[in-house]
Formats: structure tokens, C-alpha cells, sequence
């Protein structure tokens, strides 16, 4: 592989990167090189959807970052870990497919990204989805990500949804339809009993083209340049830190890294702030201020209650239980293993007078020690957490130091902003009211966290200092915007600002936060990413 010539070199084979490698390589005209640091998505917890738990935290899959602490944190470090292994965090994740809202897209080319409003995106998830729901004016039917309505109901999901419907929230069959506002089922990227990778939808038919190559475990650890041209890039194979293997692309290169990588490895490659750059003695090849900035997340509040009458999520995760949970997901029936950590959506407002939902919740027939989804508690219980669509707070992600395998620093600013604490503080007091109503009264033994105790606003926000965690959905550290704007870093064909043959594609390029999980943005932009490729490789020839 040293000095191989591709026409494009791709980085990160997760949710963009996948879509971008296999629709570049489709016709047969172009060589394509995935770079990807981590292994092949062999385990087999990486297919079982229940298995997220089990990998979530796994060093050997996964980037092990996490936020610096601050005040508003109780000091302590958010975890964020990232995937690192064929698929990226689309093998690792809540499997949740949600789009956000309209108006999300349409804020996008409202501040010059022309191509990137609502109408003009909804092409792209569609194209990319096969649902068999829904309006056809809003769903896809033929797509390679099969995206499945919940088929393991358990009742006290019912009796939380009628709860909900008695505060006043419409049942909404389809949230990535018409109006996402209400509450439901969540839909997931789910098969039958497995899980939907886009290394499993796109890469394994697509590595069968003798135009694609995709090497694991390829840490790379910078871009190569001719001048401002972008002609390579560098990676240590496997563990071997010392040694450097180049490969070259002919037209472009397209970093699908992740919003924390794709800045690092910017950085690292002399394309960021003049200062940061110069702090860690790194020849600058082009100054962008904005590579780094405009970090921003959403920062989940989980409550837990005791379940009562019922068994719940945790006494079926066990022995002996457990076994007919694996009897029935072998034969293909619905199954504890075939589900989503996050079974219950809610979208609604955190106060009167807004047109559109700015909270997102969830819910679980399961508890959860301190409140953190992976780490089931003893006692039958269950949880709904909640958090801000469009948080205002800004952080940023920038290297420590110019060791390319050192973790960045990562600085999210959770709750910096006070309209972000006074509209989550609206959404945790409506998650409780959730667990407490009268439909749910038959199974609910009682508030255990953060308990009934903590009532005034000031002990809530510390409840959700001390316990609030990222729903990993970090994004927007390299944003599109027009050359005018000095925080901009792409254009709206997502090249890199000063920058011939580099693009970026992945979450990092969202100039704000969609009302959504980020995955399924995620992947529209690798879909949209790969057509502007082509078409301007179409006119260049």
C-alpha cells in the first residue's frame, strides 16, 4: 500500500464515510481508498442490537474520549466515545433513525449554504432508507438502511404513552414524517434480529469491487500536501506507531473522521488556528479559525423510577429469564435482543408559545444506575430522560499536542449557556410529570433518581450537573457556511475554505445542531457529499 495512487482517499468508514466510499466506487470508474483506524466489525456484539452495551465502552472499538471537566459538570468528565471499527458509531450506537425538522435544514441554507435546505436534503434520506411505512412523500422505500418499527412491546411502554397523551401529547405514528411533535415508538436501524451498520448496507456488497480498498486499522495522522493542494494522506498501520505508510489521491481527499477527528486531524495536518498551530509548533498550511470551534452536543437528564407488578428490561437481561429472550430472538420472533436501548419517543415544547418541539425525550421500561444507559441496576425500574433539541451553548475540540495518537481536547461547554439550563430545567420537570401520572400508577413504586427530595430549580440543575451525560451527538466543529464568514470552514460542496482536493463529510460540517439523533443527518450528508464529488468530477473532465 505505501505510495498507492487512488482518485479518491477516503478517512473513517462510519456513518458518512461508508455512503461516501461505496457511491464513489458504484460505477466502476473511480479507485477508492477507506482508510479506517479501527478493525473489522467481526464481534458479533456488534450485530446483536441488544450488544450496544457491551461496546459501547470497548477500547478496542471505539475512541474513549471524553469532555474536560467544568463547573457545570460537578467537575467531573462526560463521557464520549466515538467508534472506531468498520462502521464507525453506526456499529455501536442507540440504533435510533431520526431525521430532526424542516426547519433545521432550512436554517442550514438560510445563512448561505445554498442546496441544503429541507426540500432539497429529504431527497438524500430518502434515498438512503428502506421503510415500509409512512407517507411516501417523506420515506424511502428502496434504500440500503432498512429502518423498522418496534415489535417488542412491553406494557408499561403503553401505559407511559397514554400518560403522555393525557398532558396532552398526540400519539405520532411517524415522527420522520409530516410532524415529528408526540409520542410513540421509535424507529430503528434494525432487521429482523440485526443490527444495520452502514458497513453492513453499504461496505459489504461494495468491497467485492476490485475499485475499492478499505484498510482497518489505519491510524492516519495527517494530510500530505502540495502546497494548499491536498495530495495524501499518512497513517501508522495497526499498533506500529512508528511507522508511516502514505497513500495518494489523484483528485481528492474526503475526511469522514467525526466531529472530533476531523478537526484533530486538520490540526495536526497545519489547517487550523494560527495560535493553536503555533502553540504545538505545527507549520501552518492554512489558517482557518473555525476548525475546532462550534462544538456543541446534547446533554441528557435520565429520571429513574421502581417498577412494580412487572418484570422489566432488568430482571429479563438476567438469567434466567435472559434465556427465553434468546430462545425467541434465535427464532426470529420479537425479542429483548432485537431492541433499541431508547424503546418510547416524546417531542413536545418545553413551554407555551413555540411552534415546534425543542425537547426530545425517551423512555425505557428499565432502571439504570445513576442514570446512565449501559449499566443496569438491580430493581425492576424504568427510566425517561430528556434534553434539548437545539442547545446554544458552544464548545470547541483542539489538540493537546502535536502526538497524533494523543486523545484531543474536548471542551463541549454543557449548560454554559443560561437559556440551555432554563429549557432543560422545563424538560426534566416534564420527565417527571411523565413517570407520575395516572396511567402509570399501577407499575410506579417511586422516584429513586434523582428522588422526591430534590424539588426546587436549584437542586434540580445540580441533579443534572452531577448526573447529565452526552447523548453522542457531538457535531459542528468544522461548519459549512460561505467564504464571508470567518468561522466557516467548508463551502456548501463541503471543500475545505483555501483548500483545492480536500472535503470534509461527516458531523462536523452541521453549522447547528439537528432536532434529532445526528446518525441519520449523518448519513444524508455522506449520500450528498458523494453526488457533489461526482459532479464535479463530471465537469473537471
Amino acid at each position: 500500500m505505501n505510495g498507492a495512487q487512488f482518485d479518491y482517499v477516503v478517512v473513517g468508514a462510519g456513518a458518512a464515510g461508508a455512503i461516501v466510499a461505496d457511491r464513489l466506487s458504484e460505477s466502476g470508474r473511480h479507485s477508492v481508498c477507506l482508510l479506517e483506524a479501527g478493525p473489522p466489525d467481526r464481534h458479533p456484539y456488534l450485530h446483536i442490537p441488544a450488544g450496544f452495551i457491551k461496546v459501547l465502552f470497548d477500547p478496542g472499538l471505539t475512541w474513549t474520549y471524553g469532555s474536560e471537566p467544568t463547573e457545570l459538570t460537578a467537575g467531573r468528565r462526560v463521557p464520549l466515545p466515538q467508534g472506531r471499527v468498520l462502521g464507525g458509531s453506526t456499529s455501536i450506537n442507540g440504533l435510533v433513525y431520526n431525521r430532526g425538522q424542516p426547519q433545521d435544514y432550512d436554517a442550514w441554507a438560510a445563512i448561505g449554504n445554498p442546496g441544503w435546505s429541507w426540500d432539497e436534503v429529504l431527497p438524500y434520506f430518502r434515498r438512503n432508507e428502506r421503510y415500509g411505512g409512512g407517507d411516501e412523500r417523506y420515506r424511502g422505500r428502496e434504500g440500503r438502511l432498512p429502518v423498522s418499527d418496534l415489535e417488542w412491546i412491553h406494557p408499561v411502554c403503553e401505559r407511559f404513552i397514554a400518560g403522555a397523551k393525557g398532558l396532552g401529547m398526540p400519539r405520532n405514528p411517524d415522527y420522520n414524517g409530516a410532524s415529528q411533535a408526540g409520542v410513540g415508538y421509535f424507529q430503528r436501524s434494525i432487521r429482523g434480529r440485526w443490527r444495520m451498520s452502514t458497513s453492513v448496507t453499504y461496505l459489504r456488497a461494495a468491497r467485492r469491487r476490485p475499485n475499492l480498498t478499505v484498510v482497518t486499522g489505519a491510524h492516519v495522522v495527517g494530510v500530505d500536501f502540495d502546497a494548499r493542494r491536498a495530495i495524501g494522506v499518512r497513517y501508522a498501520p495497526g499498533d506500529d506507531r512508528g511507522t508511516r505508510m502514505t497513500v495518494r489521491a489523484r483528485r481528492e481527499v474526503v475526511l469522514c473522521a467525526g466531529a472530533l477527528n476531523t478537526p484533530r486531524l486538520l490540526q495536526l495536518s497545519g489547517v487550523g488556528p494560527a495560535g493553536l498551530l503555533a502553540r504545538h509548533g505545527i507549520a501552518p498550511v492554512h489558517v482557518l479559525e473555525g476548525v475546532g470551534a462550534n462544538l456543541s452536543d446534547h446533554y441528557s437528564v435520565r429520571f429513574v423510577a421502581r417498577v412494580r407488578g412487572i418484570a422489566t428490561i432488568n430482571e429479563l437481561a438476567r438469567a434466567p429469564r435472559l434465556w427465553g429472550q434468546l430462545a425467541a430472538w434465535l427464532a426470529g420472533r420479537p425479542s429483548l435482543l432485537a431492541t433499541s436501548p431508547s424503546l418510547v419517543h416524546w417531542f413536545w415544547q418545553s413551554g407555551s408559545g413555540l411552534d415546534r418541539p425543542d425537547l426530545q425525550g425517551v423512555f425505557s421500561p428499565a432502571s439504570y444506575r445513576e442514570g446512565y444507559v449501559g449499566m443496569l441496576d438491580r430493581y425492576p425500574g424504568m427510566t425517561c430522560g430528556v434534553w434539548q433539541h437545539r442547545p446554544f451553548s458552544r464548545g470547541h475540540v483542539e489538540l493537546k499536542s502535536a502526538d497524533p495518537f494523543a486523545e484531543p481536547l474536548i471542551q463541549p461547554n454543557y449548560l454554559a449557556d443560561e437559556r440551555d439550563r432554563r429549557v432543560l430545567l422545563a424538560g426534566m420537570r416534564l420527565a417527571r410529570a411523565l413517570l407520575r401520572t395516572p396511567e402509570l400508577a399501577d407499575f410506579a413504586d417511586g422516584e429513586t433518581l434523582p428522588g422526591p427530595e430534590v424539588r426546587t430549580d436549584d437542586e434540580m440543575l445540580d441533579f443534572a450537573r452531577r448526573f447529565g451525560a452526552s447523548s453522542y451527538h457531538v457535531n459542528g466543529s468544522a461548519r459549512m457556511g460561505p467564504s464571508s464568514d470567518p468561522g466557516a470552514v467548508v463551502d456548501a460542496r463541503l471543500r475545505v475554505h483555501g483548500i483545492d482536493g480536500l472535503r470534509l463529510a461527516d458531523a462536523s460540517i452541521m453549522p447547528s445542531i439537528p432536532s434529532a439523533n445526528t446518525c441519520a443527518a449523518t448519513m444524508m450528508i455522506g449520500e450528498k457529499a458523494a453526488d457533489l464529488i461526482l459532479e464535479d468530477a463530471a465537469s473537471a473532465n
